[in-house]
């Protein structure tokens, strides 16, 4: 086990000091790093390792297009925070990274993986997301908050019993949660969608908060585990307005969006569906420029990933890449992404999917 977190470490340390044009303290920094692993079986990054391993994780991160920014990620040290102190922490995050609209790419991290500690977990899948109800009419909210929606209110949280009840922060280990809060709805920077040209799509009543802050994901920087680390960018509004409200198993709002538009929907053929997802991006996208929020559309996302990849290409760095999660969910063939090969494999300073702990 030291010998390969040792490994990891020296890789990690060695691409990071080179990087930061330190190189001439690689070798005192292992030889550190040794011996705190030899006494204790881990060892503590520095801040500035800290904050550049988080960086190159988001550059490594396979599945995100927005990997352009990832040197402006803003990293907030909580890695001494007690338990007491986290629950404010995260909503020190949400302010923060919602900066009034103007979205801030952001990380917060805190205490890493210890041989005699129980790992710490954040049990929200975002730290902003809508509870989802079963009820005798069908679900009610977000069908894929259900079972978590369920673990808030054994802990005593009611909702309004709306689509857009938002879930409280809840904190713990791996087998237990230990603190929970609501979250002030002024932090979600929640956005009305109405449509530039159907006065009637604000009658839909369809809202959606304005942070996608995912904070589930280990973040590993040279063999060290970041179990509870929530980061965020800003919304593409395909994952809004092609996924989260459209997706059959989530709000499914075409039929009823085709409906309002008047499209004949008994025939597949009349492309029911495609005009009535680009009206509902369309939407989307008007919505969050009006309200003064950041988001980005599919294309200037995917020009923005030919530029990451002209970058890497430059610093003689290998890009790797997940295609069936680059490519955007509306008119991908009109992308360059849609026409290339991506390498898959991971590198280890990354996010890391984890087991759900409920």
């Amino acid at each position: 086990m030291e010998s390969t977190v040792f490994n990891k470490a020296e890789e990690f340390i060695t691409l990071c000091y080179e990087e930061l044009g330190k190189v001439d303290q690689i070798s005192s920094r292992l030889n550190d790093i040794k011996i705190e692993i030899e006494e204790s079986g881990t060892y503590v990054h520095t801040f500035e390792e800290l904050e550049h391993g988080a960086r190159v994780a988001w550059r490594n991160s396979n599945r995100c297009i927005g990997r352009l920014f990832w040197s402006t990620l803003q990293v907030i040290d909580e890695r001494t925070a007690e338990e007491g102190d986290i629950l404010d922490a995260l909503e020190r995050h949400v302010k923060l990274a919602g900066n009034q609209g103007k979205i801030r790419p952001t990380i917060t991290i805190f205490r890493p993986s210890h041989p005699e500690k129980e790992d710490l977990r954040i049990w929200n899948h975002q730290l902003l997301r809508y509870a989802g109800y079963n009820t005798k009419e069908g679900v009610m909210g977000d069908s894929t908050s259900i079972e978590f929606t369920k673990v808030c209110e054994s802990l005593g949280w009611t909702g309004d019993r709306t689509d857009y009840d938002l879930l409280p922060f809840v904190v713990g280990t791996d087998k237990e949660p230990s603190a929970w809060r609501e979250i002030p709805t002024s932090l979600a920077l929640e956005v009305p969608i109405s449509h530039p040209e159907f006065p009637w799509f604000e009658d839909l009543g369809l809202k959606w908060y304005g942070v996608p802050i995912i904070s589930d994901m280990k973040l590993e920087i040279g063999g060290i585990h970041y179990t509870a680390a929530p980061f965020n960018g800003w919304y593409m509004e395909t994952e809004i307005g092609a996924r989260n409200l459209a997706d059959e198993d989530r709000y499914n709002l075409l039929p009823k969006i085709a409906s309002c538009m008047g499209l004949d929907t008994s025939k597949q053929w009349t492309l029911w569906k495609d005009k009535s997802l680009v009206e509902l991006n369309i939407a989307v996208l008007h919505s969050f420029k009006e309200a003064g929020v950041s988001i980005v559309d599919h294309h200037t996302a995917a020009q923005q990933f030919r530029k990451f990849e002209q970058n890497e290409q430059k610093e003689k760095r290998e890009l790797t890449g997940d295609w069936a999660w680059l490519i955007p969910p509306v008119s991908p063939a009109v992308t360059h992404i849609f026409h290339k090969e991506y390498n898959n494999s991971w590198k280890s300073t990354n996010y890391f999917y984890q087991k759900r702990p409920f």
